[in-house]
Protein backbone atom coordinates (compact mmCIF):
# COMPACT_ATOMS: atom_id res chain seq x y z
CA UNK A 1 0.00 0.00 0.00
CA UNK A 2 2.83 2.61 0.97
CA UNK A 3 4.19 1.96 -2.84
CA UNK A 4 0.75 2.91 -3.97
CA UNK A 5 0.54 6.26 -2.08
CA UNK A 6 3.98 7.41 -3.32
CA UNK A 7 2.68 6.67 -7.19
CA UNK A 8 -0.54 8.45 -6.36
CA UNK A 9 1.35 11.42 -4.27
CA UNK A 10 3.77 11.22 -7.29
CA UNK A 11 0.51 11.84 -9.81
CA UNK A 12 -0.43 14.69 -7.68
CA UNK A 13 2.89 16.58 -7.78
CA UNK A 14 3.58 16.28 -11.30
CA UNK A 15 -0.25 17.69 -12.33
CA UNK A 16 0.23 20.39 -9.36
CA UNK A 17 3.04 21.46 -11.08
CA UNK A 18 2.03 21.45 -14.43
CA UNK A 19 -0.99 23.61 -13.37
CA UNK A 20 1.17 25.79 -11.80
CA UNK A 21 3.36 26.18 -15.35
CA UNK A 22 -0.23 27.04 -16.89
CA UNK A 23 -0.48 29.40 -14.63
CA UNK A 24 2.57 31.24 -15.04
CA UNK A 25 1.89 30.80 -18.63
CA UNK A 26 -1.21 33.13 -18.69
CA UNK A 27 0.14 35.50 -16.52
CA UNK A 28 3.17 35.60 -18.92
CA UNK A 29 1.08 36.31 -21.67
CA UNK A 30 -1.31 39.23 -19.61
CA UNK A 31 -0.05 41.85 -22.13
CA UNK A 32 -0.07 39.62 -25.14
CA UNK A 33 -2.62 40.55 -27.95
CA UNK A 34 -5.29 38.35 -28.29
CA UNK A 35 -4.08 35.61 -26.14
CA UNK A 36 -6.86 32.89 -25.02
CA UNK A 37 -5.85 31.10 -21.15
CA UNK A 38 -5.05 27.83 -20.40
CA UNK A 39 -7.05 25.55 -17.65
CA UNK A 40 -5.47 22.37 -16.36
CA UNK A 41 -8.14 20.04 -15.84
CA UNK A 42 -7.48 16.69 -13.82
CA UNK A 43 -8.89 12.96 -13.81
CA UNK A 44 -8.66 10.20 -11.88
CA UNK A 45 -6.31 7.20 -12.54
CA UNK A 46 -7.72 4.22 -11.85
CA UNK A 47 -5.62 0.81 -10.02
CA UNK A 48 -7.41 -1.57 -12.16
CA UNK A 49 -9.91 -1.99 -14.66
CA UNK A 50 -13.35 -1.16 -13.36
CA UNK A 51 -15.82 -4.56 -13.99
CA UNK A 52 -19.16 -3.38 -16.42
CA UNK A 53 -21.66 -5.99 -15.55
CA UNK A 54 -25.64 -5.70 -16.44
CA UNK A 55 -28.19 -6.74 -14.19
CA UNK A 56 -31.95 -6.42 -13.41
CA UNK A 57 -31.68 -2.79 -12.28
CA UNK A 58 -29.19 -2.01 -15.28
CA UNK A 59 -25.34 -0.99 -15.76
CA UNK A 60 -23.46 -0.90 -12.55
CA UNK A 61 -19.21 -1.76 -11.89
CA UNK A 62 -17.16 -2.83 -9.17
CA UNK A 63 -14.99 -0.99 -6.65
CA UNK A 64 -11.76 0.23 -8.24
CA UNK A 65 -9.22 2.11 -6.50
CA UNK A 66 -8.40 5.59 -7.13
CA UNK A 67 -4.53 5.22 -7.91
CA UNK A 68 -3.72 8.92 -8.78
CA UNK A 69 -4.84 11.60 -10.59
CA UNK A 70 -3.80 12.53 -14.65
CA UNK A 71 -4.38 16.34 -16.07
CA UNK A 72 -4.94 17.92 -19.73
CA UNK A 73 -4.90 21.64 -20.34
CA UNK A 74 -7.61 23.36 -21.98
CA UNK A 75 -7.81 26.67 -23.61
CA UNK A 76 -10.96 29.14 -22.96
CA UNK A 77 -11.15 30.19 -27.06
CA UNK A 78 -14.50 31.37 -25.84
CA UNK A 79 -13.28 34.07 -23.87
CA UNK A 80 -12.86 37.97 -24.78
CA UNK A 81 -10.40 40.02 -23.95
CA UNK A 82 -11.30 43.83 -23.17
CA UNK A 83 -11.02 45.49 -26.28
CA UNK A 84 -8.44 49.48 -26.11
CA UNK A 85 -8.19 51.59 -28.93
CA UNK A 86 -4.67 51.62 -29.84
CA UNK A 87 -4.92 54.38 -32.84
CA UNK A 88 -3.21 52.12 -35.46
CA UNK A 89 -4.63 52.93 -38.22
CA UNK A 90 -3.92 48.61 -39.83
CA UNK A 91 -4.87 47.65 -35.87
CA UNK A 92 -8.69 45.63 -35.57
CA UNK A 93 -10.14 43.93 -32.73
CA UNK A 94 -13.27 41.36 -32.75
CA UNK A 95 -15.68 42.73 -30.29
CA UNK A 96 -19.31 41.06 -29.50
CA UNK A 97 -18.52 37.76 -31.52
CA UNK A 98 -16.67 35.14 -29.79
CA UNK A 99 -17.03 32.55 -33.26
CA UNK A 100 -14.82 35.13 -35.33
CA UNK A 101 -11.60 34.80 -36.30
CA UNK A 102 -9.15 36.64 -38.30
CA UNK A 103 -8.02 34.43 -41.11
CA UNK A 104 -4.38 33.97 -42.35
CA UNK A 105 -2.27 32.11 -44.34
CA UNK A 106 1.82 30.76 -44.78
CA UNK A 107 3.88 30.31 -47.56
CA UNK A 108 2.81 27.03 -48.11
CA UNK A 109 -1.13 27.87 -48.29
CA UNK A 110 -1.80 26.40 -44.93
CA UNK A 111 -4.53 28.17 -43.03
CA UNK A 112 -4.32 29.37 -39.27
CA UNK A 113 -7.17 31.69 -37.18
CA UNK A 114 -5.97 34.29 -34.87
CA UNK A 115 -7.85 37.08 -33.04
CA UNK A 116 -5.08 39.03 -32.51
CA UNK A 117 -5.36 42.12 -34.62
CA UNK A 118 -1.84 44.03 -34.78
CA UNK A 119 -1.52 44.08 -38.64
CA UNK A 120 1.06 45.67 -40.50
CA UNK A 121 2.95 45.24 -43.86
CA UNK A 122 5.87 43.83 -45.70
CA UNK A 123 6.99 44.35 -48.90
CA UNK A 124 7.85 40.90 -51.62
CA UNK A 125 9.73 41.52 -54.52
CA UNK A 126 7.86 44.57 -55.34
CA UNK A 127 4.18 43.50 -54.03
CA UNK A 128 2.96 45.01 -50.15
CA UNK A 129 0.92 42.34 -48.59
CA UNK A 130 -0.59 43.15 -45.33
CA UNK A 131 0.25 40.60 -42.51
CA UNK A 132 0.14 39.65 -38.90
CA UNK A 133 2.60 39.93 -36.04
CA UNK A 134 3.69 36.52 -36.62
CA UNK A 135 4.38 37.63 -40.61
CA UNK A 136 1.73 35.35 -41.83
CA UNK A 137 -0.72 37.09 -44.42
CA UNK A 138 -3.83 38.53 -43.89
CA UNK A 139 -6.84 36.94 -45.86
CA UNK A 140 -9.85 38.65 -47.40
CA UNK A 141 -12.41 38.97 -50.18
CA UNK A 142 -10.59 41.44 -52.77
CA UNK A 143 -11.99 44.73 -53.71
CA UNK A 144 -12.64 44.98 -57.97
CA UNK A 145 -11.11 48.15 -59.09
CA UNK A 146 -10.87 49.45 -55.69
CA UNK A 147 -14.29 49.76 -55.28
CA UNK A 148 -17.38 48.55 -52.92
CA UNK A 149 -17.52 45.16 -54.82
CA UNK A 150 -15.86 42.35 -53.30
CA UNK A 151 -14.93 38.92 -54.33
CA UNK A 152 -16.80 35.83 -53.70
CA UNK A 153 -12.92 33.79 -52.86
CA UNK A 154 -10.45 34.98 -50.18
CA UNK A 155 -6.64 35.69 -51.01
CA UNK A 156 -3.66 37.68 -49.78
CA UNK A 157 -4.79 41.39 -49.10
CA UNK A 158 -2.28 43.11 -51.37
CA UNK A 159 -1.76 47.27 -50.33
CA UNK A 160 -2.08 48.53 -54.01
CA UNK A 161 -2.91 52.07 -54.50
CA UNK A 162 -2.99 55.11 -57.19
CA UNK A 163 -0.83 58.16 -55.93
CA UNK A 164 -3.55 60.43 -57.15
CA UNK A 165 -7.44 59.76 -57.90
CA UNK A 166 -8.41 61.56 -60.86
CA UNK A 167 -11.17 63.85 -60.75
CA UNK A 168 -14.83 62.56 -60.18
CA UNK A 169 -16.71 63.98 -63.39
CA UNK A 170 -19.88 65.82 -62.70
CA UNK A 171 -23.03 64.14 -63.59
CA UNK A 172 -25.82 65.86 -61.55
CA UNK A 173 -26.29 69.31 -60.38
CA UNK A 174 -28.44 71.91 -58.85
CA UNK A 175 -28.18 75.96 -58.98
CA UNK A 176 -29.55 78.03 -56.50
CA UNK A 177 -30.14 81.90 -57.70
CA UNK A 178 -31.83 84.76 -58.71
CA UNK A 179 -32.08 86.43 -62.31
CA UNK A 180 -32.90 90.06 -61.81
CA UNK A 181 -36.53 91.28 -62.60
CA UNK A 182 -34.88 94.42 -63.44
CA UNK A 183 -32.03 96.78 -65.00
CA UNK A 184 -31.02 94.23 -67.16
CA UNK A 185 -30.50 92.53 -70.44
CA UNK A 186 -28.66 89.75 -69.24
CA UNK A 187 -26.79 87.71 -66.71
CA UNK A 188 -24.43 85.15 -66.18
CA UNK A 189 -24.14 82.39 -63.02
CA UNK A 190 -21.31 79.80 -62.65
CA UNK A 191 -20.82 75.91 -61.64
CA UNK A 192 -17.74 74.55 -61.49
CA UNK A 193 -17.75 71.14 -62.75
CA UNK A 194 -15.39 67.96 -63.26
CA UNK A 195 -14.16 65.76 -65.53
CA UNK A 196 -11.56 62.61 -65.98
CA UNK A 197 -9.24 65.30 -67.30
CA UNK A 198 -10.44 68.48 -66.09
CA UNK A 199 -10.04 69.23 -62.49
CA UNK A 200 -12.56 72.00 -62.12
CA UNK A 201 -13.90 73.91 -64.79
CA UNK A 202 -16.45 76.95 -65.32
CA UNK A 203 -19.38 76.06 -66.78
CA UNK A 204 -21.06 79.68 -67.40
CA UNK A 205 -24.65 79.90 -68.18
CA UNK A 206 -26.05 83.03 -69.71
CA UNK A 207 -29.78 84.28 -69.58
CA UNK A 208 -30.30 87.17 -71.97
CA UNK A 209 -33.87 88.40 -71.91
CA UNK A 210 -36.20 87.92 -75.03
CA UNK A 211 -37.75 91.13 -75.88
CA UNK A 212 -41.24 91.84 -76.00
CA UNK A 213 -41.76 88.93 -73.95
CA UNK A 214 -42.09 89.56 -70.02
CA UNK A 215 -40.48 87.01 -67.76
CA UNK A 216 -38.79 84.95 -70.54
CA UNK A 217 -35.14 84.59 -70.99
CA UNK A 218 -32.96 82.56 -73.79
CA UNK A 219 -30.50 80.11 -71.94
CA UNK A 220 -26.95 79.63 -73.43
CA UNK A 221 -24.36 77.59 -71.59
CA UNK A 222 -20.30 78.50 -72.64
CA UNK A 223 -17.28 76.38 -71.28
CA UNK A 224 -13.53 77.16 -71.49
CA UNK A 225 -11.91 74.53 -73.71
CA UNK A 226 -15.20 73.29 -74.13
CA UNK A 227 -17.91 73.14 -75.98
CA UNK A 228 -21.49 72.93 -73.60
CA UNK A 229 -25.48 72.58 -75.51
CA UNK A 230 -28.56 72.65 -73.03
CA UNK A 231 -31.26 70.44 -74.04
CA UNK A 232 -33.54 73.17 -73.44
CA UNK A 233 -32.74 77.40 -74.84
CA UNK A 234 -35.49 79.43 -73.16
CA UNK A 235 -37.06 79.68 -69.16
CA UNK A 236 -39.95 81.27 -68.24
CA UNK A 237 -40.56 82.72 -64.73
CA UNK A 238 -44.09 83.95 -63.72
CA UNK A 239 -45.50 87.29 -62.01
CA UNK A 240 -44.42 86.59 -58.86
CA UNK A 241 -40.53 85.33 -60.07
CA UNK A 242 -41.11 82.09 -59.85
CA UNK A 243 -39.59 79.42 -62.62
CA UNK A 244 -42.47 77.68 -64.98
CA UNK A 245 -40.08 75.76 -66.98
CA UNK A 246 -37.85 74.20 -67.31
CA UNK A 247 -37.46 72.73 -64.04
CA UNK A 248 -34.78 70.27 -65.31
CA UNK A 249 -32.50 69.83 -68.38
CA UNK A 250 -29.11 68.76 -69.66
CA UNK A 251 -26.12 69.92 -70.17
CA UNK A 252 -23.78 68.32 -72.76
CA UNK A 253 -20.15 68.83 -72.59
CA UNK A 254 -17.53 68.04 -75.49
CA UNK A 255 -14.14 68.70 -74.22
CA UNK A 256 -11.64 69.83 -76.81
CA UNK A 257 -9.55 66.76 -75.53
CA UNK A 258 -11.95 64.28 -75.98
CA UNK A 259 -13.95 64.41 -72.45
CA UNK A 260 -17.40 64.54 -72.26
CA UNK A 261 -19.60 65.05 -69.62
CA UNK A 262 -23.70 64.68 -70.10
CA UNK A 263 -25.03 66.76 -66.54
CA UNK A 264 -28.31 66.96 -64.71
CA UNK A 265 -29.12 70.23 -64.13
CA UNK A 266 -31.71 71.06 -61.66
CA UNK A 267 -33.08 74.68 -62.13
CA UNK A 268 -35.81 74.26 -59.32
CA UNK A 269 -34.56 76.86 -56.95
CA UNK A 270 -33.99 79.53 -59.78
CA UNK A 271 -35.76 83.15 -58.98
CA UNK A 272 -36.54 85.86 -61.08
CA UNK A 273 -37.31 88.82 -57.92
CA UNK A 274 -36.07 92.69 -58.15
CA UNK A 275 -32.36 92.58 -56.61
CA UNK A 276 -28.66 91.63 -57.96
CA UNK A 277 -28.32 88.57 -59.72
CA UNK A 278 -25.81 85.79 -58.00
CA UNK A 279 -25.12 82.54 -57.83
CA UNK A 280 -26.32 81.67 -54.20
CA UNK A 281 -25.43 77.93 -53.84
CA UNK A 282 -24.40 74.89 -56.13
CA UNK A 283 -24.76 71.17 -55.37
CA UNK A 284 -23.53 68.80 -57.45
CA UNK A 285 -21.67 65.24 -57.29
CA UNK A 286 -18.53 65.92 -59.24
CA UNK A 287 -15.25 65.66 -57.41
CA UNK A 288 -11.47 66.78 -57.76
CA UNK A 289 -8.95 64.89 -57.84
CA UNK A 290 -6.90 63.90 -54.54
CA UNK A 291 -3.32 62.85 -53.65
CA UNK A 292 -3.26 59.85 -51.41
CA UNK A 293 -2.60 60.58 -47.05
CA UNK A 294 -2.85 57.17 -45.58
CA UNK A 295 -4.39 53.46 -45.34
CA UNK A 296 -6.00 52.20 -42.61
CA UNK A 297 -8.80 49.70 -41.93
CA UNK A 298 -12.36 50.79 -41.60
CA UNK A 299 -15.00 50.05 -39.10
CA UNK A 300 -16.56 47.47 -41.85
CA UNK A 301 -13.25 45.76 -42.08
CA UNK A 302 -12.07 47.06 -45.59
CA UNK A 303 -8.81 48.08 -45.79
CA UNK A 304 -8.64 51.11 -47.89
CA UNK A 305 -6.49 54.04 -48.83
CA UNK A 306 -7.86 58.19 -48.40
CA UNK A 307 -7.41 60.44 -50.52
CA UNK A 308 -7.20 64.77 -49.73
CA UNK A 309 -10.48 65.01 -51.75
CA UNK A 310 -12.43 62.36 -49.49
CA UNK A 311 -12.35 59.46 -51.65
CA UNK A 312 -11.43 56.31 -50.63
CA UNK A 313 -9.76 53.28 -52.73
CA UNK A 314 -10.33 49.89 -51.41
CA UNK A 315 -7.80 46.88 -51.10
CA UNK A 316 -9.77 44.26 -49.68
CA UNK A 317 -12.38 43.08 -47.02
CA UNK A 318 -11.14 41.14 -44.38
CA UNK A 319 -12.26 37.18 -43.81
CA UNK A 320 -13.58 36.54 -40.64
CA UNK A 321 -14.08 32.82 -40.26
CA UNK A 322 -16.79 31.27 -37.73
CA UNK A 323 -16.89 27.03 -36.74
CA UNK A 324 -19.75 25.29 -35.78
CA UNK A 325 -17.49 24.38 -32.52
CA UNK A 326 -15.31 26.96 -32.55
CA UNK A 327 -13.93 25.78 -28.94
CA UNK A 328 -12.51 22.32 -30.34
CA UNK A 329 -9.77 24.82 -32.07
CA UNK A 330 -6.65 23.54 -31.64
CA UNK A 331 -4.07 26.24 -30.17
CA UNK A 332 -0.80 26.83 -31.25
CA UNK A 333 1.95 29.25 -30.37
CA UNK A 334 1.91 32.63 -31.02
CA UNK A 335 -2.13 32.82 -30.42
CA UNK A 336 -2.90 31.00 -33.19
CA UNK A 337 -5.99 28.51 -33.86
CA UNK A 338 -5.86 25.48 -36.32
CA UNK A 339 -8.94 24.00 -37.72
CA UNK A 340 -9.16 20.18 -36.79
CA UNK A 341 -11.38 17.56 -37.36
CA UNK A 342 -13.80 17.88 -34.49
CA UNK A 343 -14.07 22.03 -35.39
CA UNK A 344 -16.97 21.19 -37.51
CA UNK A 345 -17.95 23.15 -40.33
CA UNK A 346 -16.22 26.77 -41.15
CA UNK A 347 -18.02 29.68 -42.82
CA UNK A 348 -17.04 33.05 -43.83
CA UNK A 349 -19.23 36.01 -42.01
CA UNK A 350 -21.75 38.11 -43.73
CA UNK A 351 -21.62 40.99 -41.36
CA UNK A 352 -17.92 42.57 -40.31
CA UNK A 353 -19.78 44.86 -37.93
CA UNK A 354 -17.94 43.31 -35.25
CA UNK A 355 -14.73 44.80 -36.05
CA UNK A 356 -13.29 47.92 -34.04
CA UNK A 357 -11.08 49.60 -35.93
CA UNK A 358 -8.33 50.99 -34.17
CA UNK A 359 -8.34 48.15 -31.41
CA UNK A 360 -6.58 45.60 -30.10
CA UNK A 361 -8.53 42.61 -28.08
CA UNK A 362 -6.23 42.61 -25.22
CA UNK A 363 -4.83 38.63 -22.65
CA UNK A 364 -8.19 37.14 -21.36
CA UNK A 365 -5.95 36.72 -18.50
CA UNK A 366 -7.65 37.87 -15.56
CA UNK A 367 -4.85 38.37 -13.12
CA UNK A 368 -7.06 37.93 -9.72
CA UNK A 369 -8.28 34.88 -10.80
CA UNK A 370 -4.87 33.44 -11.47
CA UNK A 371 -3.75 34.28 -8.65
CA UNK A 372 -6.09 32.68 -6.76
CA UNK A 373 -5.59 29.53 -8.60
CA UNK A 374 -2.15 29.86 -8.27
CA UNK A 375 -2.55 29.46 -3.55
CA UNK A 376 -4.91 26.72 -4.77
CA UNK A 377 -2.21 24.88 -6.41
CA UNK A 378 0.78 25.79 -3.73
CA UNK A 379 -1.76 23.89 -0.96
CA UNK A 380 -2.62 20.95 -3.18
CA UNK A 381 1.21 20.43 -4.56
CA UNK A 382 1.58 20.56 -0.68
CA UNK A 383 -0.44 18.37 0.58
CA UNK A 384 0.67 15.91 -2.10
CA UNK A 385 4.47 16.55 -0.74
CA UNK A 386 3.18 15.71 2.91
CA UNK A 387 1.71 12.35 1.39
CA UNK A 388 4.61 11.31 -0.25
CA UNK A 389 6.28 12.29 3.07
CA UNK A 390 4.13 10.07 4.94
CA UNK A 391 4.34 6.95 2.85
CA UNK A 392 8.44 7.26 3.23
CA UNK A 393 7.74 7.06 6.84
CA UNK A 394 5.66 4.29 6.71
CA UNK A 395 8.48 2.16 4.55
CA UNK A 396 10.84 3.01 6.51
CA UNK A 397 8.99 1.65 9.43
CA UNK A 398 8.24 -1.78 7.75
CA UNK A 399 12.00 -1.51 6.81
CA UNK A 400 12.80 -1.49 10.32
CA UNK A 401 10.44 -3.96 11.54
CA UNK A 402 12.03 -6.58 9.14
CA UNK A 403 15.55 -5.56 10.26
Amino acid sequence: MALNAFFAANTGMEAQSHALSTIAGNIANINTTGYKTNQTMFYTLLGSQPVVKNNASGLSSSRVDVNGVGFYDRTNILDQGVVTSTGGNFDAAISGNDNAFFTLKDAFNNTYYTRAGDFGTRTENGVTYLIASNGLKVQGFPAIDGGDVFGAGIEDIIIKYPEVLPPQPTTEAKITANVPATGVDSSSYSITVYAPQHDGETLNMIFKKVVGMDNTWDLSFSVEGGTATGSETRVQFDSKGELISPKNLTVDIAWDDGDTNNIALNLTNMTQLAGGSGTTYVEQDGKESGNYLKSYIDKDGVVKAYYSNGESYNFGKLALTGFSAPENLTPLSGTLFEANGTTGEAFFLADNSVIQPQSLERSATNVEAEFGEMIKVQRAYGVNTQTFQAANEMLQLLYDLKA
